[in-house]
């Protein structure tokens, strides 16, 4: 287990496939937000900062809306202190303190699941910070996580012990088939 880590939840997104803010979706006593709020501080996360424009809660409102997951890492990036991170969705709420523990236990500047861009574990010092604002700056598919971790020469977890953990909805039946599996 990694000490004194924090986490960024991601949640500024359209949900454009969705047709509402996935954030706010009902998830037991709370929303997707607070799940998942919920989820990184009960496995152990110093802070959480929320990426999104979340009215009533301490969040960071995207400054250039719709530049996705990086933009907003991107814009992050000098405000993320030098250590251990994990960047998170706020649409994963089935998301394990075991694959959380297995993202932090590795020692890479980058981590994540094969064939999944989130969650993602960064180790943010100068060096990543100048990697995030340079891929941030991109255009297009430039702009991404994936174009991130390939940079980072991210190191890939396997997914088979996490399919269940790494469920995520975009659409209206992912989201009903999430709810299937809670």
């Amino acid at each position: 287990m990694t000490p004194g880590w924090r986490a960024v939840l991601l949640a500024g997104g359209r949900s454009s496939r969705m047709g509402t803010d996935k954030a706010m979706l009902p998830w037991g006593d709370g929303t997707l937000l607070t799940r998942m709020h919920d989820v990184l501080r009960a496995a152990g996360a110093d802070g959480v900062i929320i990426s999104g424009h979340r009215p009533g809660i301490d969040s960071v409102p995207d400054v250039l809306p719709g530049t996705g997951p990086m933009g907003a890492l991107a814009q992050l990036a000098p405000r993320l202190e030098d250590g251990t991170w994990l960047i998170v969705p706020v649409d994963m709420p089935l998301l394990s303190r075991g694959l959380i523990d297995a993202l932090l236990a590795t020692r890479s500047a980058c981590a994540c699941v094969e064939d999944h861009m989130l969650p993602m574990v960064l180790r943010i010092d100068d060096r990543v910070r100048a990697v995030m604002a340079d891929i941030g700056g991109r255009s297009g598919r430039e702009c991404s996580l994936r174009a991130l971790q390939q940079s980072l020469r991210a190191e890939h977890l396997p997914a088979a012990p996490w399919q269940r953990a790494l469920r995520n909805c975009n659409t209206p039946e992912d989201w009903a088939a999430l709810q299937a599996l809670a």
